[in-house]
């Protein structure tokens, strides 16, 4: 894994976020998670890294207090400046308007969180052996 490769997890539940940080170890995940609750705190995070410190995957929760996930990505995909950040959604809804929508939004990915904690280690490990090694972003292309 790239030693700069970072995860942006936007979420508002502080048991779900620490629920996918415990699956992201035991998973093997060495690098970087940073959590914050809704979309301003999120496009600040954004605009206080510098690009060489930008997350290299952003997971974004669909149902946070207050506002819609799916505009939450969309603020993120407007941006040229932000645009080639993956996004995947992770949600606990199945529901196939929400999935259409993020897509139609820009999303990179769309994954149901699972109920049993050992199959969240088993998709935290997926996501980021997939996004994190395996993906090509514009930031990082030239050294795939």
């Amino acid at each position: 894994m790239p030693s700069s490769s970072s995860i942006l997890l936007v979420d508002d539940s502080p048991g779900e976020c620490e629920l996918f940080r415990q699956a992201l170890a035991q998973s093997g995940y060495k690098g970087r998670l940073d959590i914050v609750e809704g979309s301003r705190a999120a496009m600040s995070y954004l605009n206080d890294h510098a690009q060489n410190d930008e997350p290299a995957l952003i997971l974004l929760d669909l149902k946070l207090r207050g506002e819609r996930g799916v505009d939450v990505l969309k603020q993120f995909k407007q941006g040229a400046r932000f645009a080639h950040i993956p996004v995947v959604i992770l949600t606990s809804s199945d529901d196939t308007t929400d999935v259409r929508s993020c897509y139609q939004a820009g999303a990179n990915g769309y994954v149901v969180k699972p109920g049993q904690f050992d199959d969240l280690v088993t998709l935290s490990l997926h996501i980021w052996k997939f996004w994190l090694e395996h993906n090509c972003t514009r930031r990082i292309a030239a050294s795939c």
